[in-house]
């Protein structure tokens, strides 16, 4: 397995100093490295001397054009980089300034869902300075998801097992998002991870009831890489739930979501839904009846499309 500070390729030999004037960003970053012949974690060392924490991943990003430094802690780390890579000052700072030739890195197909949401905006600033890639990298092949509904209606926990590909080399992470009913304690919400990850940075937005959590994986994987993990949210702070709903950037594989409720508070009524967005009208609707002993309603979704699918339940 390549370490992250492998990144060969035909920027590696480009002219540093045709880079440097005409970009993008990150083949004139990729090429001064190579030049210098400095790995990535020399790089972050010697940034972390200047008072400037930047993680390895973070530079691998930017080298390969799956994030853009944009905040005020990323341009003084851009700034430090042109010292530390003996560049001329304000050379790498300018291209981020230009947005570069057609050449330049590719976009993700559509922007993520959660800047579609009502709760968008919360999530973005909980991610500024995480520095992760617009589209984290990953298509999803599979996701099951079961729903536990406790005795007062509330949301009490949720867990995930998901299969992912990874359409880029060195992705090792995925950002799992958690939104709370109305009246949720995003302080007090739990992230486990439960099978071949570990738990990251976690971020939480009070006001809305958001948190955001990494998901670290057990190994960096590359282009065309399968992965399976699996992880939980424990919540039970919000008020009686009346829907979950899960929002697709990306057409991808299946996806099954199970909804299971406690015998002390059955819902009248289940149905399932699509929405092609957060204001469109419920689409593609059908009954469902709880079945089994512990009063289940599933759904499942062979290949799902950009948009919403949901179950939603009325207690009468």
């Amino acid at each position: 397995m390549r370490p992250t500070g492998d990144a060969s390729g035909p920027a590696d030999t480009a002219d540093l100093g045709q880079l440097l004037r005409g970009g993008p960003f990150h083949l004139a970053l990729r090429a001064a490295l190579a030049a210098r012949g400095l790995p990535l974690h020399r790089v972050q060392h010697r940034l972390a001397a200047r008072g400037i924490k930047l993680g390895v991943t973070s530079l691998s990003y930017w080298q390969q054009g799956a994030r853009r430094p944009r905040h005020r802690e990323s341009l003084r780390a851009v700034s430090a980089l042109e010292e530390i890579l003996d560049l001329p000052r304000g050379s790498l700072l300018r291209l981020l300034a230009d947005p570069g030739p057609a050449g330049g890195p590719a976009r993700p197909a559509a922007r993520p869902y959660r800047a579609l949401t009502s709760v968008g905006a919360a999530v973005e600033r909980l991610l500024e300075g995480m520095e992760l890639p617009a589209d984290g990298g990953l298509h999803t092949v599979g996701h099951h998801e079961r729903v536990r509904i406790g005795p007062d209606g509330e949301l009490r926990t949720r867990a995930s097992q998901q299969i992912v590909r990874a359409h880029r080399d060195g992705v090792d992470r995925y950002l799992a998002v958690h939104h709370g009913d109305p009246g949720c304690d995003a302080a007090r919400v739990e992230v486990t991870a439960y099978e071949n990850c570990r738990t990251g940075r976690v971020r939480c937005h009070p006001e809305t009831g958001v948190v955001a959590a990494e998901l670290l994986f057990d190994a960096r994987l590359r282009r065309g890489d399968t992965y399976v993990f699996g992880y939980g949210i424990e919540d039970g702070t919000g008020a009686r739930s009346t829907e979950y709903v899960r929002g697709f950037s990306y057409a991808g594989g299946q996806y099954m979501l199970q909804v299971r409720f406690d015998e002390a508070a059955l819902p009248v009524r289940c149905h399932r839904f699509a929405r092609t967005s957060p204001r469109a009208p419920r689409s593609s609707v059908a009954d469902l009846t709880p079945s089994g002993r512990h009063r289940a309603v599933h759904l499942v979704e062979p290949a799902v499309r950009p948009g919403i699918l949901g179950i939603a339940w009325d207690w009468g």
